[in-house]
């Protein structure tokens, strides 16, 4: 696909809001297309589905509190299924929502209430990381930490390996391999960590790192449950090495 052409022709990005608040989805709605995209809106996951198959549409803004269903059941069925992104909302104290559903892949949060510019941000990063926007710059000398066979590439904020390919990161994935790459070979912990991540991050329980930490391993280890870079300190936090030590 096109980064200048969307699906079905389209030059602006079809955004799916999955909301069962009808003022919701009417000031989602409203606000995607100030901001330049398209946008659909859907009650629930069946009126979701109903958009086809595969729904034609570049990215799902689900909210995590659907009336009578869950917005995870549908984050699964989608990322099972279709190489579409996915932007969850959810309310300030779903905390095990949110662990499942970092679990399932979502690529990004947000927590009610939001900024509405720090949303659209958001749903922009994604989609470039998803080949939906401008094409990026090759990094210049000095904006590459490279550690293994992998390279950080911090001007297109990306993750490559050896053949330049890229590994696909979420958005917290990728804020936390930055912060480890910039700061190698010290203990940082977990307090850290989430700070770092953003203030939509602090109401996250500790367990938020874990699986961040654990998704980590699987893209940058060549044996995750040995890892020579991303390592564990018990009691401590954790610390990250360039160069196997």
């Amino acid at each position: 696909m096109r980064e200048d052409v969307m699906q079905d022709g389209r030059t602006e990005p079809l955004i799916a809001i999955v909301d069962d608040d009808p003022d919701v989805r009417e000031t989602l709605s409203a606000l995607m297309r100030e901001s330049g995209f398209d946008a659909v809106c859907c009650a629930d996951i069946p009126a979701f589905h109903a958009l086809g198959d595969p729904p034609p549409v570049d990215l799902a803004l689900i909210d995590l509190r659907l009336r009578g269903e869950s917005g995870l059941t549908l984050a699964i069925h989608i990322r099972e299924r279709y190489e579409i992104p996915i932007v969850m909302l959810t309310g300030v104290g779903d905390e095990i929502d949110k662990i499942i559903g970092l679990e399932t892949g979502a690529d990004d949060y947000m927590i009610k209430p939001f900024n509405p510019r720090e949303l659209v941000a958001r749903i922009r990063a994604v989609l470039r990381r998803y080949g939906h926007g401008p094409a990026k710059p090759s990094a210049a000398p000095g904006q590459q930490i490279a550690f293994g066979t992998l390279r950080l590439d911090v001007q297109s904020r990306r993750l490559l390996d050896a053949e330049g390919e890229e590994i696909p990161l979420t958005n917290a994935e990728y804020r936390l391999l930055d912060y480890f790459a910039r700061n190698p070979d010290r203990v940082i912990p977990r307090p850290e960590l989430l700070e770092e991540l953003g203030s939509d991050m602090q109401r996250y329980v500790d367990r938020t790192i874990d699986v961040l930490i654990l998704r980590l391993r699987r893209k940058i280890e060549a044996v995750p449950s040995k890892p020579v870079h991303l390592q564990t300190r018990r009691a401590q936090g954790y610390i990250f090495h360039l160069s196997p030590g």
